[in-house]
């Protein structure tokens, strides 16, 4: 006979938008299940290992620093650089949903839960032509989204009050069941033991993340009219594979929309000490760099340039002729502007270490680059372009970089500044200068200049991958999170949070994000669900 676990709510996956939810469910006195298949200490899934980036609306930080910003300029700017179908009723109420409560239910309910962010905001996603974020949004969590989810996490011990909080980790869901046409339980598996176990729930949460943790699954959702490269890196989560989305479309009624629509990244690199097969690091890249195909020429006419379209640059990356690009710059740009997304390399932000990274910022992060260097293959320094080709060569096991050919990119870029400043004609350069006006973009963008700058040396060569990163797409959802079907009505006493929801709606950013909206869209789905839940919608 099966274990048999009993609850007011069962909620499938232990991240962000699954820890948030049952936060809620616990103050309201609610009983909760957490059913989750990794271990303990990577509780939180994503979010944990996460930056910490937040798009926001109209806050004290922007106000103090001058940016006028309205929830009505926001949706402009997130219909226009998403591109998102307006006819997708769920989807562009959620995307109003969130440029409307973004301040209260996001910014306001951290500040209460003692949650701080770094005093400047940044600019991101400008769109290659504007149309992206007409201002800047991009708010960093002090101490990155870790300290978010220890404090999550905490909260969540904290609501635990008489016992009423069941957190199973190494647990897996297997299949959902229903009572007449009501959702009203699982029935899941120890991982561990194998021991099959019953759960009994009034509502079920599903908060399984995204697909783009299975690569087979990214490959089969993958636009057909869009370039596929031949081999990507992994930057989600390894867990979220889609199993349960396909469970609930397939059995209960769900409806999968904008599936292959995804936030992935143009700039990747192998992990050094990988978690798990195919883990790969995602970059900043460096706006000073150049980048160049796998035989050492720069990809154009368009120079590809970080911060204005990431949707773009995976584009232009993955119709490449092999899988991989090249990052080309110099010890003084890589110390400038060089930066890893996540919790785990930037460490300044990560622990609170506020003196030493404004100290870093001004003077260079040295210690970064020296430790790349010398722990990843896919960086590669040498004091001559000669030298540096052979070395990228003997990476590939190919004869693809001709050291004249490398030379010869680095020459026609240089050859900008040979008349001076007003005779450069390079919209890369143009690029650079418009995003230096923006004060906090220029304490970390180095000011044009020649790569070949004497002293600025040595020469620093980073291959590139695309890497996976988010889903945009996921189950419908409305407004309360409640799962909707085909025939748009809710499947009685089922939800759906987080990247498992497309972040709300099944697809509330349509094909590109603002950047930083994945976090606060896992809290506002989590919420809305819990508020749902609670009132007995």
């Amino acid at each position: 006979m099966s274990k048999h676990i009993s609850s007011d709510a069962l909620i499938i996956g232990g991240g962000i938008a699954g820890i948030v939810t049952a936060v809620e469910l616990l103050r309201a006195g609610k009983t909760v299940t957490i059913v989750d298949r990794d271990s303990e200490e990577r509780l939180g899934g994503l979010a944990l290992w996460a930056f910490g980036g937040m798009a926001l609306v109209g806050t004290p930080l922007q106000r103090k620093m001058g940016i006028k910003d309205t929830p009505a300029r926001a949706l402009q700017d997130w219909i226009s650089f998403g591109e998102l179908d307006t006819t997708d009723e769920h989807s562009l109420a959620w995307a109003k949903y969130y440029v409307e409560n973004s301040l209260p239910e996001v910014h306001d309910w951290l500040k209460n839960e003692g949650i701080k962010f770094m005093p400047a905001v940044n600019w991101v996603e400008r769109g290659m032509y504007g149309g992206g974020n007409s201002v800047p949004r991009y708010h960093i969590v002090y101490g990155t989204s870790r300290e978010l989810t220890r404090t999550m996490i905490s909260a969540l011990h904290a609501a635990n009050k008489d016992n009423r909080l069941t957190l199973l980790h190494h647990h897996s869901i297997h299949e959902l069941e229903q009572q007449g046409h009501r959702v009203c339980g699982a029935a899941g598996s120890n991982d561990k033991t194998g021991e099959d176990i019953r759960f009994s729930a009034d509502t079920v949460v599903v908060a399984t993340g995204g697909i783009n943790g299975n690569h087979r699954q990214t490959r089969a959702n993958w636009p057909a009219q869009r370039p596929l490269p031949d081999t990507m890196l992994n930057g989600a989560h390894p867990l979220a594979d889609g199993n349960m989305h396909h469970h609930v479309a397939d059995t209960l009624g769900g409806h999968i929309v904008n599936a292959g629509e995804m936030w992935n990244y143009a700039a990747g690199f192998r992990h050094p000490y990988p978690h798990f097969d195919g883990h790969g690091l995602s970059t900043i890249p460096c706006k000073s760099a150049l980048w160049l195909n796998h035989k050492g020429q720069r990809i154009g006419p368009e120079p590809l340039v970080t911060g204005f379209d990431t949707h773009w640059l995976c584009q232009r990356v993955a119709e490449q002729e092999k899988p991989w690009t090249w990052h080309l710059l110099n010890w003084r740009i890589a110390i400038k502007e060089f930066a890893i997304s996540g919790a785990e390399h930037n460490q300044r932000i990560r622990d609170k270490q506020f003196l030493r990274f404004v100290f870093e910022t001004l003077t260079g992060n040295h210690r970064l680059i020296k430790q790349m260097a010398r722990e990843s293959d896919d960086f590669i320094v040498a004091d001559t372009l000669q030298e540096l080709a052979e070395k990228m060569n003997a990476l590939t096991c190919s004869h693809d970089i001709d050291p004249a050919v490398l030379q010869a990119t680095a020459d026609d870029f240089d050859a900008n500044f040979e008349g001076g400043a007003k005779f450069s004609n390079d919209d890369q350069i143009r690029r650079i200068l418009h995003a230096r006006q923006w004060g906090p973009d220029k304490l970390r963008t180095c000011k044009p200049a020649p790569l070949q700058t004497k002293g600025a040396g040595p020469f620093i060569a980073i291959r590139m991958q695309l890497i996976t990163r988010k889903s945009l797409g996921g189950l419908r959802t409305d407004l309360k999170s409640r799962v909707l079907g085909t025939d748009n009505q809710p499947v009685a006493g089922l939800y759906c949070v987080g990247e498992a929801a497309g972040f709300g709606g099944g697809g509330c950013n349509g094909k590109r994000s603002l950047e930083g909206t994945f976090l606060p869209g896992c809290i506002l789905t989590a919420r809305a669900a819990a508020k749902a839940i609670i009132s007995g919608e």
